[in-house]
């Protein structure tokens, strides 16, 4: 009986070490959908933007357009989400550029024409290359940059906000934390697998006192609304939190003109200061 019960735990540990060895390998694929293809440009908005090409600390070649809005001090460095590219967030730069910003997005390496593999660590360099770009290059002070991330963005951007001096901060439809999304997503597996990607922005958050403003929609079918609510919980002031209607990939066209609103008075607000 005790070497029976001896080989069913021992046998049952090597099942939980063969799982956690097969999705540590599978877990970029489950948390990264770049797409090198380029399928769309601002131009085709009737936008005029700039090709850049950057480095990240370690050496890394990356992409961006930086959108520039005459008469404009102020740029917002967009983070988008997990899947595609630059070349599908065309309409949020059109809404940027309405909002009389400049605008500065980039693909992270592995994305669009941005070289290298996806990593969390990559992905926190990448950001501070484009900080870098926007404040050695372009001559923008940090207090004339607002970030925005948008999904998983939104844990770059709060990464980003926690290690410089921002205007502004804007997360949307965004989490606490890697482990806090599998554990309501995936309850069970995520007690038994190491999870390989922190992306820790509950932690980083209360670090940041630049003024902030979160949005999410309550039909968010990825990532739970709860998790937005979470975040803005932990945050310190100022901060304020905006209810989007819409799924987790349309929120802010279907919140439109509404969603435009909201950051616009935002940013007077911001102004007033």
């Amino acid at each position: 009986m005790k070497r029976r019960m001896t080989s069913y735990f021992l046998s049952l540990l090597i099942g939980l070490l063969m799982i956690n060895a097969w999705m540590y390998f599978q877990q970029p694929n489950m948390t990264f959908f770049p797409m090198a293809e380029l399928e769309d440009t601002p131009a085709n908005w009737a936008l005029a933007y700039e090709d850049v090409h950057f480095k990240a600390a370690d050496g890394v070649a990356l992409h961006g357009w930086y959108l520039p809005h005459t008469g404009s001090n102020q740029v917002l460095l967009f983070f988008h989400g997990n899947a595609g590219n630059i070349s599908h967030r065309c309409d949020s730069l059109a809404i940027f550029h309405r909002l009389g910003l400049n605008v500065f997005i980039i693909d992270y390496r592995g994305y669009g024409q941005s070289e290298g593999v996806p990593s969390e660590q990559g992905l926190y360099r990448d950001a501070m290359a484009a900080w870098h770009y926007l404040v050695d290059e372009k001559g923008f002070a940090g207090n004339q940059v607002v970030i925005h991330g948008r999904s998983l963005g939104g844990a770059i951007a709060t990464d980003l906000a926690s290690k410089v001096r921002a205007r502004g901060l804007i997360l949307e439809s965004t989490f606490s934390s890697a482990r806090d999304f599998s554990r309501l997503v995936f309850p069970v597996l995520s007690r038994l697998v190491l999870m390989r990607y922190q992306f820790n922005s509950g932690e980083k958050i209360s670090r940041i006192n630049a003024p902030l403003l979160v949005m999410h929609s309550p039909d968010d079918e990825i990532v739970p609304f709860s998790l937005g609510e979470q975040l803005f919980k932990t945050a310190s002031d100022p901060k304020q939190f905006y209810t989007l209607r819409g799924d987790h990939n349309s929120g802010y066209a279907v919140s439109q003109p509404a969603y435009e609103q909201a950051i616009r008075d935002w940013l007077q607000a911001l102004n007033k200061v």
